[in-house]
Protein backbone atom coordinates (compact mmCIF):
# COMPACT_ATOMS: atom_id res chain seq x y z
CA UNK A 1 0.00 0.00 0.00
CA UNK A 2 1.32 3.44 -0.91
CA UNK A 3 1.23 5.79 2.07
CA UNK A 4 2.28 9.42 1.74
CA UNK A 5 3.40 11.13 4.95
CA UNK A 6 3.08 14.91 4.94
CA UNK A 7 5.66 16.14 7.41
CA UNK A 8 7.45 12.85 6.88
CA UNK A 9 10.90 14.15 7.73
CA UNK A 10 9.95 15.31 11.24
CA UNK A 11 10.04 13.60 14.63
CA UNK A 12 6.83 11.61 14.31
CA UNK A 13 6.82 11.27 10.52
CA UNK A 14 10.25 9.64 10.51
CA UNK A 15 9.28 7.16 13.19
CA UNK A 16 6.00 6.26 11.48
CA UNK A 17 7.74 5.83 8.13
CA UNK A 18 10.16 3.31 9.64
CA UNK A 19 7.33 1.27 11.16
CA UNK A 20 5.29 1.23 7.98
CA UNK A 21 8.25 0.29 5.80
CA UNK A 22 9.06 -2.56 8.16
CA UNK A 23 5.54 -3.83 7.49
CA UNK A 24 6.19 -3.80 3.75
CA UNK A 25 4.35 -0.63 2.74
CA UNK A 26 5.47 1.82 0.08
CA UNK A 27 6.09 4.95 2.14
CA UNK A 28 6.81 8.39 0.70
CA UNK A 29 8.09 10.99 3.16
CA UNK A 30 7.01 14.41 1.94
CA UNK A 31 7.98 17.88 3.11
CA UNK A 32 9.02 21.20 1.53
CA UNK A 33 12.59 19.89 1.51
CA UNK A 34 11.46 17.05 -0.80
CA UNK A 35 9.64 19.37 -3.19
CA UNK A 36 6.14 19.03 -1.73
CA UNK A 37 4.61 22.24 -0.39
CA UNK A 38 1.06 21.97 0.92
CA UNK A 39 0.78 25.75 1.30
CA UNK A 40 1.19 26.30 -2.45
CA UNK A 41 0.09 22.87 -3.66
CA UNK A 42 3.45 22.36 -5.35
CA UNK A 43 4.26 18.68 -5.85
CA UNK A 44 1.02 17.34 -4.37
CA UNK A 45 -0.46 15.87 -7.53
CA UNK A 46 2.71 13.94 -8.33
CA UNK A 47 3.34 12.61 -4.85
CA UNK A 48 -0.28 11.54 -4.30
CA UNK A 49 -0.56 9.62 -7.57
CA UNK A 50 -1.45 6.03 -6.69
CA UNK A 51 -1.58 6.68 -2.95
CA UNK A 52 -4.17 4.87 -0.86
CA UNK A 53 -3.45 6.73 2.39
CA UNK A 54 -2.24 10.19 3.29
CA UNK A 55 -0.94 10.80 6.81
CA UNK A 56 -0.61 14.43 7.86
CA UNK A 57 1.79 15.03 10.74
CA UNK A 58 2.96 18.42 9.49
CA UNK A 59 3.44 21.44 11.72
CA UNK A 60 3.34 25.19 11.30
CA UNK A 61 6.75 26.87 11.04
CA UNK A 62 5.38 29.71 13.19
CA UNK A 63 3.48 29.52 16.49
CA UNK A 64 2.01 33.02 16.17
CA UNK A 65 -1.77 32.42 16.36
CA UNK A 66 -2.81 33.95 13.04
CA UNK A 67 0.11 32.31 11.24
CA UNK A 68 -0.74 28.90 12.69
CA UNK A 69 -4.38 29.25 11.68
CA UNK A 70 -3.44 30.30 8.16
CA UNK A 71 -1.01 27.40 7.85
CA UNK A 72 -3.46 24.68 8.86
CA UNK A 73 -6.35 26.11 6.87
CA UNK A 74 -4.37 26.52 3.64
CA UNK A 75 -2.35 23.33 4.00
CA UNK A 76 -5.30 21.11 4.88
CA UNK A 77 -7.56 22.59 2.20
CA UNK A 78 -4.94 22.08 -0.51
CA UNK A 79 -4.17 18.59 0.71
CA UNK A 80 -7.80 17.44 0.82
CA UNK A 81 -8.47 18.89 -2.64
CA UNK A 82 -5.48 17.01 -4.06
CA UNK A 83 -6.52 13.80 -2.29
CA UNK A 84 -9.99 13.95 -3.83
CA UNK A 85 -8.47 14.44 -7.27
CA UNK A 86 -6.07 11.51 -6.73
CA UNK A 87 -8.72 9.16 -5.32
CA UNK A 88 -7.03 8.76 -1.93
CA UNK A 89 -9.18 6.55 0.30
CA UNK A 90 -8.00 7.49 3.80
CA UNK A 91 -6.79 10.74 5.38
CA UNK A 92 -5.11 10.35 8.78
CA UNK A 93 -4.19 13.41 10.81
CA UNK A 94 -2.37 13.82 14.10
CA UNK A 95 -4.03 16.32 16.43
CA UNK A 96 -4.06 17.19 20.13
CA UNK A 97 -6.21 16.11 23.07
CA UNK A 98 -8.31 18.89 24.55
CA UNK A 99 -7.88 21.53 21.86
CA UNK A 100 -11.45 22.78 22.29
CA UNK A 101 -10.97 23.19 26.04
CA UNK A 102 -8.09 25.71 25.95
CA UNK A 103 -9.11 28.47 23.53
CA UNK A 104 -6.52 30.89 24.93
CA UNK A 105 -3.73 28.67 23.64
CA UNK A 106 -2.98 30.27 20.29
CA UNK A 107 -2.10 26.96 18.65
CA UNK A 108 -5.19 24.99 19.65
CA UNK A 109 -7.92 26.92 17.73
CA UNK A 110 -5.92 26.33 14.55
CA UNK A 111 -6.01 22.59 15.17
CA UNK A 112 -9.77 22.80 15.74
CA UNK A 113 -10.07 24.48 12.35
CA UNK A 114 -7.95 21.77 10.77
CA UNK A 115 -10.12 19.02 12.24
CA UNK A 116 -13.29 20.71 11.01
CA UNK A 117 -11.92 20.90 7.47
CA UNK A 118 -11.05 17.22 7.57
CA UNK A 119 -14.51 16.23 8.78
CA UNK A 120 -16.13 18.16 5.92
CA UNK A 121 -13.47 17.41 3.30
CA UNK A 122 -15.04 14.43 1.59
CA UNK A 123 -12.14 12.03 2.16
CA UNK A 124 -12.68 9.15 4.63
CA UNK A 125 -10.61 10.02 7.68
CA UNK A 126 -9.22 9.16 11.07
CA UNK A 127 -8.11 11.89 13.46
CA UNK A 128 -5.66 10.76 16.14
CA UNK A 129 -5.60 13.16 19.08
CA UNK A 130 -2.53 12.82 21.27
CA UNK A 131 -1.55 14.24 24.61
CA UNK A 132 1.73 16.17 24.82
CA UNK A 133 4.93 14.27 24.07
CA UNK A 134 7.43 13.37 26.79
CA UNK A 135 10.08 14.80 24.47
CA UNK A 136 8.65 18.29 25.02
CA UNK A 137 8.93 18.37 28.82
CA UNK A 138 12.11 20.42 28.56
CA UNK A 139 10.44 22.97 26.32
CA UNK A 140 7.54 23.29 28.74
CA UNK A 141 9.96 23.90 31.61
CA UNK A 142 11.81 26.55 29.63
CA UNK A 143 8.62 28.35 28.62
CA UNK A 144 7.45 28.36 32.23
CA UNK A 145 10.69 29.73 33.67
CA UNK A 146 10.66 33.23 35.14
CA UNK A 147 13.77 34.55 36.92
CA UNK A 148 15.16 31.04 37.22
CA UNK A 149 12.02 29.54 38.78
CA UNK A 150 9.75 27.18 36.88
CA UNK A 151 6.10 27.96 37.61
CA UNK A 152 3.97 25.10 36.35
CA UNK A 153 0.31 24.24 36.55
CA UNK A 154 -1.11 21.62 38.93
CA UNK A 155 -3.48 20.53 36.16
CA UNK A 156 -3.59 16.85 35.22
CA UNK A 157 -1.05 15.83 32.60
CA UNK A 158 -0.63 12.52 30.76
CA UNK A 159 2.31 12.83 28.34
CA UNK A 160 3.12 10.12 25.85
CA UNK A 161 6.40 9.01 24.28
CA UNK A 162 6.89 9.83 20.60
CA UNK A 163 7.61 6.13 19.97
CA UNK A 164 4.16 5.23 21.28
CA UNK A 165 2.57 8.02 19.23
CA UNK A 166 4.23 6.69 16.10
CA UNK A 167 2.95 3.20 16.81
CA UNK A 168 -0.64 4.33 17.21
CA UNK A 169 -0.49 6.58 14.15
CA UNK A 170 0.99 3.79 12.01
CA UNK A 171 -1.79 1.51 13.23
CA UNK A 172 -4.40 4.06 12.18
CA UNK A 173 -2.78 4.53 8.77
CA UNK A 174 -3.05 0.86 7.82
CA UNK A 175 -6.51 0.43 9.36
CA UNK A 176 -9.87 1.31 7.92
CA UNK A 177 -11.06 4.92 8.12
CA UNK A 178 -12.81 5.55 11.43
CA UNK A 179 -14.53 8.76 10.27
CA UNK A 180 -14.15 9.92 13.84
CA UNK A 181 -11.56 10.98 16.40
CA UNK A 182 -9.58 8.58 18.56
CA UNK A 183 -7.42 9.65 21.49
CA UNK A 184 -4.07 8.41 22.74
CA UNK A 185 -2.20 9.17 25.97
CA UNK A 186 0.67 8.05 28.14
CA UNK A 187 0.32 5.47 30.95
CA UNK A 188 0.82 7.97 33.82
CA UNK A 189 -1.50 10.80 34.83
CA UNK A 190 -0.48 13.25 37.53
CA UNK A 191 0.01 17.02 37.97
CA UNK A 192 2.05 18.72 35.27
CA UNK A 193 4.32 20.10 37.99
CA UNK A 194 5.23 16.56 39.06
CA UNK A 195 6.32 15.61 35.55
CA UNK A 196 8.42 18.76 35.18
CA UNK A 197 10.08 18.19 38.56
CA UNK A 198 10.90 14.59 37.63
CA UNK A 199 12.22 15.64 34.24
CA UNK A 200 14.51 18.36 35.61
CA UNK A 201 15.85 16.00 38.27
CA UNK A 202 16.54 13.36 35.61
CA UNK A 203 18.60 15.75 33.48
CA UNK A 204 20.43 17.31 36.42
CA UNK A 205 18.74 20.70 36.09
CA UNK A 206 18.66 22.48 39.44
CA UNK A 207 15.89 24.95 38.66
CA UNK A 208 13.24 25.19 41.36
CA UNK A 209 9.74 24.07 40.35
CA UNK A 210 6.76 25.85 41.89
CA UNK A 211 3.34 24.26 41.51
CA UNK A 212 1.13 27.25 40.73
CA UNK A 213 -2.61 26.79 40.05
CA UNK A 214 -2.57 30.08 38.11
CA UNK A 215 0.42 29.17 35.93
CA UNK A 216 -0.44 29.12 32.24
CA UNK A 217 0.40 26.45 29.70
CA UNK A 218 1.41 28.32 26.52
CA UNK A 219 -1.05 31.10 27.27
CA UNK A 220 -3.91 29.07 28.72
CA UNK A 221 -4.83 28.24 32.30
CA UNK A 222 -5.46 24.50 32.62
CA UNK A 223 -7.27 22.30 35.07
CA UNK A 224 -7.63 18.55 35.57
CA UNK A 225 -9.71 18.18 32.41
CA UNK A 226 -7.92 20.48 29.98
CA UNK A 227 -5.13 18.31 28.59
CA UNK A 228 -6.11 14.71 29.26
CA UNK A 229 -8.63 12.36 27.63
CA UNK A 230 -12.07 12.54 29.23
CA UNK A 231 -13.33 9.35 27.59
CA UNK A 232 -11.87 6.15 26.11
CA UNK A 233 -8.27 6.40 24.97
CA UNK A 234 -5.51 4.13 23.75
CA UNK A 235 -2.71 4.09 26.30
CA UNK A 236 0.99 3.95 25.49
CA UNK A 237 3.48 1.62 27.15
CA UNK A 238 6.35 3.94 28.04
CA UNK A 239 6.15 5.74 31.36
CA UNK A 240 8.62 8.55 32.08
CA UNK A 241 11.26 6.42 33.80
CA UNK A 242 11.22 3.74 31.11
CA UNK A 243 11.33 6.34 28.35
CA UNK A 244 14.19 8.19 30.04
CA UNK A 245 16.17 4.99 30.48
CA UNK A 246 15.72 4.08 26.81
CA UNK A 247 16.22 7.57 25.41
CA UNK A 248 18.46 9.54 27.79
CA UNK A 249 19.64 11.68 24.88
CA UNK A 250 16.04 12.71 24.17
CA UNK A 251 15.51 13.78 27.77
CA UNK A 252 18.75 15.74 27.81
Amino acid sequence: MKIVIIGGTGRIGSKVAERLRNKGHDVVRSAPSTGVDTLTGEGLANVLAGAQVVLDVSNSPSFEPSAVLSFFERSTSNLLKAELAAGVGHHVALSIVGIERSPDNGYFPAKVAQENLIKKGGVPYTIVRSTQFLEFLGGIADEATVDGTVRVSLGAFQPIAADDVAGFVAEAAIGKPENQTIEIAGPEKKPMSDFISEYLAAVGDGRKVVADPDAKYFGSRVDDQSLVPLGPAKIGKLDFRTWNAQHPQAAA
